[in-house]
C-alpha cells in the first residue's frame, strides 16, 4: 500500500483552514493543520510534506516570513509553497511572494477545482519521487552485490529500470498535461512558475534514473535529492 503523503495547511482562521480541509479531502491525504507560521515550523521538524498551502496574512510571523524560514532549512527547502491570500496588492505584492520561494500564489476566492488540481499535482510528484528513491536504492543494493547474479540478476535489473522509466514516465505525462492546461486557462506568473519547479523536479529525476542505465560509467547511481 502507498503511504499517503502529507499537505500542510497554514492559516490563522479555524474557518479558513476547515474550507482548505473540504476542498481537498477528495485527494484522500493526509492534511495537517498549523494555526500559525510557528506552528508550520514545528510541524516540518519531524514531517516530511508534499507541498505547503501558506496564508500570507497572519499575525506574527506572517507568511513571507515563515517561508523565509522553510527556504533556510536544508530539510524543507525544497517543499513547494503556494500562498494563499484574501487582499491583492497589485504586482509587487505578487511579486514578493515569488521572491520568498513560492511556486504559486492565489487570491482568495479562488476556484477550488484548480487548487485542488494543483495541489494534487504535486502530491503525485511528490509520491512518485518516493518510489523512485526507494526503487533506485534497491537497485543500488543489487548493482553493489546484494542482489541476484548471473542472468538472473540483469533481468531483475532491467525489470527495476523499466518499471521506474514507466513509473516516472507517467507523472510526467500528467504534469504536461495539467501545465498545457493551465497555460490554455491563464498565462501568468503563476502558471510559469509552476511549471518550471516541475521541470526543475522532472529533470531531476530522469537524470538520476539515466545514471542507472547500464553502460553509463556512472558506478553506483546517485539518487535524486529529498523532496
Amino acid at each position: 500500500m502507498v503511504q499517503k503523503a502529507k499537505i500542510l495547511l497554514v492559516d490563522d482562521r479555524p474557518e479558513n483552514l476547515l474550507a482548505l480541509e473540504a476542498i481537498l479531502s477528495a485527494l484522500d491525504q493526509t492534511l495537517v493543520r498549523a494555526s500559525s507560521g510557528e506552528e508550520a515550523l514545528k510541524a516540518l521538524l519531524t514531517d516530511d510534506f508534499a507541498v505547503i498551502l501558506l496564508d500570507v496574512q497572519m499575525p506574527g510571523m506572517d507568511g513571507f516570513e515563515t517561508a523565509a524560514h522553510i527556504k533556510r532549512r536544508e530539510r524543507t527547502r525544497d517543499i513547494p509553497i503556494i500562498f494563499l491570500t484574501a487582499i491583492n496588492h497589485g504586482p509587487h505584492h505578487t511579486f514578493r511572494g515569488y521572491a520568498a520561494g513560492a511556486v504559486d500564489y492565489i487570491s482568495k476566492p479562488f476556484d477550488p477545482w484548480v487548487l485542488r488540481a494543483k495541489v494534487s499535482v504535486f502530491v503525485e510528484l511528490y509520491t512518485k519521487n518516493c518510489q523512485l528513491r526507494e526503487q533506485a536504492a534497491l537497485l543500488r543494493l543489487q548493482l553493489e552485490g546484494g542482489g541476484s547474479s548471473g542472468v538472473e540478476g540483469s533481468k531483475e535489473t532491467a525489470g527495476l529500470l523499466a518499471e521506474l522509466s514507466a513509473r516516472l514516465a507517467a507523472v510526467e505525462e500528467q504534469a504536461e498535461a495539467l501545465t498545457k492546461q493551465l497555460g490554455e486557462e491563464s498565462a501568468d506568473a503563476a502558471v510559469v512558475a509552476t511549471a518550471a519547479h516541475l521541470e526543475r523536479k522532472l529533470t531531476g529525476l530522469r537524470r538520476a534514473l539515466d545514471a542507472l542505465e547500464p553502460g553509463t560509467g556512472g558506478g553506483a547511481p546517485v539518487l535524486p535529492a529529498q523532496g
